[in-house]
């Protein structure tokens, strides 16, 4: 007898049994009263979804710093039919898990990609420039966005999008986090940590964006995901060789700063961020 058999199929039978549950539709949890002079982070989001999928770092500067946390929606898809539906799944999603919402444009962008960059740049300067407004109007302390190779074209799109925008605001400065989804980062530099009841919060808040998990029921393993990468980023932040994270789930991300005109490292080496520790130490 196999002595694992019933660990592998206990993972197996929660998510069969995941299946289930509701999408939507789960009464919002309570938001911590937010200062209005209170730090802001604004979350760059490539998709309606990137926000509870890649959001878990915000999540704890809104819940335990009491930061204002804004999600900039810079597209709602590809497909013209599903644009109406994706906003309204989106701001579902923001409203349980508590962030704000703005938009790069009232019907998402279109094309935002390397190559309309490249190749377009008539087209591409008018979304620097919504990006820009963003940042402007915002002045966030943060701001999160995909980094420079996460696969998707549109989540390579974003970070160009971005970078451009921050050169558009002469003295502007604030830190770079930079996350990863569809392709992973060679050189993250922090491993953030959630609780079970944050991770359960991301998964739900992801179950808002019905018509995406109902073709592709991915809210049902990022539990697994947020595990794998204890694993991964134990080594590629701790360094090779070290001693795994004592973390049950975590995200790596990439924190850096841009100083007005360029972008600078924070600190030396790489950070874990435990649960006992207030996330906005981060950001001095």
């Amino acid at each position: 007898m196999n002595p694992y058999m019933n660990l592998v199929a206990g993972f197996e039978r929660l998510v069969v049994d995941g299946r289930s549950l509701p999408l939507g539709g789960i009464p919002p949890r309570p938001r911590p009263t937010i200062a209005p002079d209170a730090p802001k982070a604004v979350f760059f989001a490539p998709h309606p979804d990137d926000e509870t999928i890649c959001g878990g770092l915000a999540l704890r500067l809104m819940r335990e710093s009491k930061w204002n946390i804004v999600n900039a929606s810079v597209t709602l898809g590809r497909i013209p039919d599903r644009k109406a539906g994706r906003l309204a799944e989106l701001k579902n999603a923001c409203a349980y898990l508590g962030f704000g919402l703005t938009q790069l444009s009232p019907n998402g962008l279109d094309g935002v990609t390397a190559t309309t960059r490249a190749n377009n740049p008539a087209a591409w300067a008018p979304m620097v420039e919504a990006a820009a407004k963003i940042l402007k109007e915002h002045r966030p302390r943060a701001i999160f966005f995909p980094h420079e190779l996460d696969w998707n074209g549109t989540h390579i799109g974003v970070y160009f999008l971005v970078m451009d925008a921050l050169k558009m605001a002469p003295g502007f400065k604030c830190h770079l986090v930079e996350t990863e989804f569809w392709g992973q980062m060679q050189t993250p530099n922090l491993l953030v940590e959630y609780t079970t009841e944050d991770v359960a919060d991301l998964v739900a808040a992801t179950s808002f964006h019905v018509g995406e998990v109902q073709r592709n029921p991915y809210h049902l393993l990022m539990p697994s995901w947020m595990q794998d990468n204890v694993r991964r980023g134990s080594e590629l932040v701790g360094g090779q060789g070290g001693a795994a994270a004592r973390f049950m789930f975590a995200q790596v991300y990439r924190l850096r700063r841009w100083n007005g005109s360029q972008v600078e490292d924070c600190f030396t080496g790489g950070r874990f961020l435990p649960t006992a520790t207030d996330p906005a130490s981060l950001f001095v």
